[in-house]
């Protein structure tokens, strides 16, 4: 039996760690053995067995809430000090702006595959040659696939394109995402890595030709007084090579490892949790009365995607999180930036009056009323840092997400809102360059165009695009469509 057990280890993770990331459960045990024990000197043993479980799961709940709120202030006092206070965030990197939102990206990879056995898996950022890319797992489709194949490929859609920029990557991995367990990576790193840690979202990692499933983890950190609890603190990736093989990498392995050069690598839910729980910065009892210097993450616009957003700045990959004030308040309290790949944490505290990502998207439906906001939607406000001032750059997305309409850069201090249509403009808007009418030699560079002609696919895609500038003239011709 425990051979058995022992092989099907996989399957108990869960729970196993779950007790075991649960130390609450010691002084629950404790206690209720010690009444089971005056119990059966009192009463019938059934009856005192009884009367010490009935203990047991009152204990429980009365100690885990309480041991929830110690765990969430050690956290966010933790991050609070462990964090440097920043004057001003890092600029963006206007070389690889993010451009396309997570429910546009959806719809490029669904709409380009052309795999009938197969499926665009969930999304997540990854960077492929030196650029962010939109990552999505070849996943089987079908029960009978599902049963029968491994993961297919890699679907990138990159990030900085306005118009659909599709790459698949083919080739089978033998331990895969969206697989039966026998063919998926999480069985195979629960058998081969380390067990009693909280693995998280896997991410795609192409290099060359060879593909990788990266699996950022946590581990508990103990913590026994007042209450027991535990926090969580970044353990190391799980690189998963295509053959199957699993490196357990530590944080400092995993930024020298090749395959990861410039890739993200701290746990995208840690920045999260981490960030949200310094609300208890003033104690946990502040949190039910006065709320005095609570925050909370800033609510964000978008269809499938939250906070926090990988962005690339000129120092690299980084999350960034946006905190408003605790209540209806949508101003903005802080920005968090974090080292994607270290781990390090900056906190740039706001000392005037910044719009919020909410209030942004009102400024661009206000810039806009010529718009059918019954059929456009602002998305995934995203913090930009230009010649130090703090824009949001807001995607104006359809309602289907089947394309972008345009950027809005937002600045938050005075409200001005600047629409772009282009990369290249966007680009530019965030080099600092303010390109308007005679400005530079006349060439397109310098230029806003007068229409930007989409070419668009018969789903919705938008496939390609033409710029068109105030000296030029379009002529439509109609193709030869006779035929044998």
């Amino acid at each position: 039996v425990l051979t058995v057990v022992w092989l099907l280890r996989p399957l108990f993770h869960g729970v196993v760690y779950g007790l075991y990331a649960t130390p609450t459960l010691v002084p629950v045990v404790v206690l209720a053995a010690l009444v089971l024990r005056v119990l059966r000197g009192r009463t019938d043993p059934r009856a005192a067995i009884q009367g010490a479980a009935i203990t047991a799961v009152i204990l429980f709940f009365a100690l885990s809430m309480p041991a929830g709120y110690f765990a969430g202030e050690k956290l966010g006092k933790h991050t609070l000090d462990g964090s440097e206070t920043v004057d001003a965030l890092d600029e963006s990197d206007p070389g690889n702006p993010r451009i396309v939102p997570r429910s546009v990206a959806d719809r490029y990879a669904s709409n380009t595959l052309n795999f009938p056995q197969y499926r665009v898996g969930d999304s997540d950022v990854t960077v492929y040659n030196g650029t962010p890319h939109w990552s999505y797992p070849l996943s089987p489709d079908g029960t009978f696939n599902y049963l029968t194949k491994r993961q297919h490929g890699t679907v990138l859609v990159d990030m900085t394109e306005k118009s659909a920029s599709v790459r698949t990557v083919e080739g089978d991995l033998d331990r895969g995402i969206g697989t039966a367990p026998y063919n998926n990576y999480r069985w195979k790193v629960l058998r081969q890595g380390q067990y009693l840690v909280d693995y998280h979202d896997p991410f795609m990692v192409v290099d060359g030709d060879d593909q990788y499933v990266a699996v950022p983890y946590t581990k508990p950190n103990f913590h026994w007084w007042p209450l027991p609890h535990t926090t969580p603190e970044w353990g190391g990736v799980a690189l998963v090579h295509r053959d199957g093989t699993v490196e357990d990498l530590s944080p400092a392995e995993a930024r020298e490892h090749s395959a990861l050069a410039g890739q993200r690598l701290y746990p995208f839910e840690l920045t999260r949790r981490s960030v949200a729980a310094t609300k208890y910065r003033n104690g946990i009892l502040n949190t039910f009365t006065s709320h005095e210097e609570e925050i909370e993450l800033a609510a964000v616009p978008g269809e499938g995607n939250d906070q926090p957003f990988t962005v690339m700045t000129e120092d690299g990959i980084a999350y960034v999180v946006a905190v408003e004030p605790y209540g209806e308040a949508q101003g903005l309290r802080e920005v968090w930036s974090v080292d994607a790949r270290t781990g390090e944490y900056e906190r740039f505290p706001v000392e005037g009056s910044l719009l919020g990502p909410r209030k942004a998207t009102d400024f661009v439906r206000q810039a806009a009323r010529t718009t059918d906001w019954d059929r456009f939607d602002p998305s995934e406000p995203i913090p930009v840092v230009v010649d130090d001032t703090f824009y949001w750059e807001v995607r104006v997305v359809p309602t289907d997400s089947s394309g972008i309409s345009y950027v809005a850069f937002v600045n938050a201090e005075s409200s001005d809102v600047t629409e772009v249509e282009t990369r290249r403009a966007v680009s530019a808007f965030m080099r600092g360059e303010r390109a308007g009418p005679g400005d530079g030699d006349g060439g397109p560079d310098d230029r806003t165009p007068t229409v930007v002609v989409q070419r668009v696919a018969p789903n919705g895609t938008v496939v390609g695009e033409m710029e068109v500038y105030g000296n030029e003239s379009v002529r439509v011709v109609q193709g030869n469509r006779t035929g044998n």
